[in-house]
């Protein structure tokens, strides 16, 4: 239904439509009595409700109402704009009218669903309709800005993330530059020795693609490197990256590893990170025997040439392709790339906050990681499991939720604990022939084929105690807990506190963001959540965006998952760095800021209030300029700015005004 009146008054001619969705706004707010009244504003030539306004029969309505009306604006009361107003833009412009003659009043979230006062909810509605029309007659013609688009691509973090990530772009032909921090790619998947639930070898599965990335001709791999600084906007990235010395030179190299052989320390000496400690390695030597690129590097804190000067240099002397070079410094290299995809994984809980399971003071309790490294054939005991004195444990007991769904360290479940304890569940039994005892807040297996794992392990024999563990101690009350680990806990299903006495107790440590996780965010101008994981655009929509345009997330860097949700997510934020690149351009809303230069004073208030750094002082005219394409339009300087200089489109004084006086108009 419409109803009419004449244009008049040199008052643009607006048509306004009134959704019910269903009855999320119908239910609350009386979408006739609004829609009666708004025809009776000034200006309102149609005025319409339909059930659902963002179908298709409800924008080809409005399309054939500004045909047929000749209507110059248009206001939509309806859901949220940030679902939505592109589907109404999209239907103006469909009507031959500028898409940003378009004003969208937000009933649902601001009205029918904060209120439970039909009657109220209505009256707001109204208000809310009618600061809405007495805005649009001022609303301009503005017109989307194209920026176009560098087609390669950077994907920091070397990950199974950022390596699905990175030959997915550049199997679609993109030219891909791979960063990664540690000496070679791989990141956790490269320490686990089987992957549940089909227990497939994970090097089997991570090796292949890890040579894929290596000898790719559209991907350059940069490992022991850090990205420094990003400048610029989607499409065209600046970023500088500190290449670290390995003081060998990478491109001479083959990893004979002849070097390590020949090394003044005759037997490994130093711990061994990749092994979490449990080994040892010399001052030179190569993470692992498939780590990509395969190329050993020095380590200078341990190495007698590197801290005193006066080796003998066996190690490369015995290298007869000269690859040794102990004066090498770091490098920064600066790259031109129109999108990024970030997939920096995570960090593992430290066991040690949690005092009271020993870690650290008993040495027959292990985390999780480690446990992957002792069942690992190619780990330091060569898949023995042994504890730390070389005893082999015959009862193992395995923590769940160790840093997770715990209100005084994270409150999140990390969704991998239960499954990988229960892999590690199977390997233990199937490596020493133990007991194990599983002690579990709540078994959650929610994957394909998880739950059959965990049928599995019960027919296998593991134990399965529901209740967390209130300690674990050395201290024995009975004859068989002598020279035992000892784990109290209340046995929920069975409801009286039990004493469990072990050799070996596992730590299932949960998932935290990485350390400097805060300062990479500052660094590429994304966002991070109160856990401090980065921050997507939109949980269900908008899954790898960031509010960031052309920087997407992928993989635990975004939050816990396991290895097939970051697979999935590392191809879709491929997908979406594919779409700008493949578009050529990339379109910019217009409600940027800009500077009225002759009332400008140069005084530059504005310029370090931008969180954006999209302004900047021209210093021969000592005017402020903005970056339209940095510009987000968040109005920081146009709030700031002393002399009024500066302004916004889509938020001009007239339309900020007049929308108040309709607001407060009765």
């Amino acid at each position: 239904m419409a109803e009419q009146k004449e244009h008049q008054n040199g008052i643009p001619r607006i048509g306004f439509y009134i959704c019910h969705c269903g009855s999320n706004i119908a239910s609350i707010i009386d979408v006739e009595d609004v829609r009666k009244y708004v025809a009776t504003l000034p200006g309102v030539v149609v005025s319409r409700d339909y059930k659902y306004m963002c179908s298709d029969p409800g924008q080809e309505l409005i399309a054939q109402d500004i045909r047929e009306h000749k209507l110059e604006r248009l206001v939509v009361s309806a859901c949220s704009p940030n679902l939505h107003e592109e589907t109404f833009r999209n239907a103006a412009a469909k009507g031959g009218l500028n898409s940003f003659y378009f004003q969208m009043v937000n009933i649902r979230e601001h009205a029918s669903w904060v209120h439970e006062d039909k009657a109220a909810a209505t009256r707001k509605a109204k208000d809310l309709a009618r600061a809405a029309v007495y805005r649009v007659r001022f609303h301009q013609a503005l017109e989307k800005r194209k920026v176009p688009v560098d087609p390669n691509v950077l994907v920091v973090g070397g990950g199974i993330a950022g390596i699905h990530a990175a030959l997915t772009l550049a199997n679609a032909g993109k030219k891909v530059t791979l960063v990664e921090r540690e000496a070679t790619i791989g990141g956790h998947m490269a320490l686990f020795d089987k992957t549940f639930p089909t227990m497939d070898c994970a090097a089997c599965i991570l090796t292949p693609k890890m040579s894929a990335v290596k000898s790719h001709p559209n991907i350059t791999l940069w490992t022991y490197s850090e990205v420094e600084k990003v400048e610029g906007y989607v499409g065209n990235y600046k970023v500088s990256v500190k290449r670290k010395p390995r003081y060998v030179n990478e491109d001479l190299c083959v990893g004979c590893m002849a070097c390590i052989d020949a090394c003044v320390f005759k037997e490994p000496k130093f711990p061994d990170k990749f092994n979490q400690g449990l080994g040892k390695r010399k001052p030179v030597y190569i993470d692992f025997p498939q780590a990509t690129p395969k190329v050993v590097l020095i380590d200078p804190a341990t190495c007698i040439q590197m801290k005193t000067g006066k080796c003998k240099k066996s190690c490369a002397d015995a290298c007869d392709r000269k690859a040794f070079d102990f004066n090498q410094q770091p490098e920064l290299k600066e790259i031109q790339v129109g999108t990024i995809v970030l997939a920096t994984g995570f960090k593992t809980y430290d066991a040690k906050r949690d005092a009271l399971y020993g870690y650290g003071r008993y040495p027959g309790v292990f985390t999780a990681l480690e446990i992957e490294r002792l069942v690992n054939a190619s780990g330091p005991t060569l898949g023995d499991v042994v504890l730390r004195d070389g005893r082999h444990p015959k009862a193992v007991g395995i923590i769940h939720c160790v840093g997770s769904r715990d209100e005084k360290t994270n409150k999140w479940c990390s969704r991998v604990c239960c499954m990988y304890s229960l892999k590690l569940a199977h390997l233990i039994k199937e490596h020493s022939g133990a007991e194990v005892y599983n002690f579990y807040i709540d078994m959650r297996t929610p994957g394909k084929g998880y739950e059959e794992f965990y049928d599995k392990l019960l027919a296998e024999g593991v134990h399965f105690i529901r209740g967390r563990v209130a300690e674990v101690t050395d201290w024995a009350m009975t004859p068989e807990e002598q020279g035992k680990l000892v784990l109290r806990v209340e046995d929920t299903l069975a409801g009286f506190v039990r004493r469990i006495p072990v050799d070996m107790v596992v730590l299932a440590t949960g998932m935290e963001a990485q350390a400097d996780a805060g300062e990479v965010r500052h660094k590429f101008n994304i966002g991070c959540g109160s856990e401090g994981f980065f921050q997507e655009r939109h949980p269900k929509l908008a899954p790898v965006n960031t509010f960031t345009d052309g920087i997407f997330i992928a993989g635990a860097c975004q939050g816990p998952r396991d290895i097939p949700d970051t697979v999935a997510q590392a191809g879709a934020a491929a997908a979406e760095a594919l779409v700008l690149i493949d578009a050529g351009h990339v379109e910019l809303e217009p409600n940027t800021a800009h500077v009225v230069e002759e009332e400008c004073c140069g005084c530059k208030s504005c310029v370090p209030l931008c969180p954006y750094s999209a302004i900047t002082l021209d210093e021969a005219k000592k005017k402020a300029v903005i970056n339209e394409v940095l510009c987000k339009g968040c109005g920081t300087c146009v709030a700031a700015c002393p002399s009024g200089s500066i302004r916004q489109n889509l938020f001009e004084d007239d339309e900020i005004f007049s929308e108040i006086e309709g607001v407060l108009a009765q």
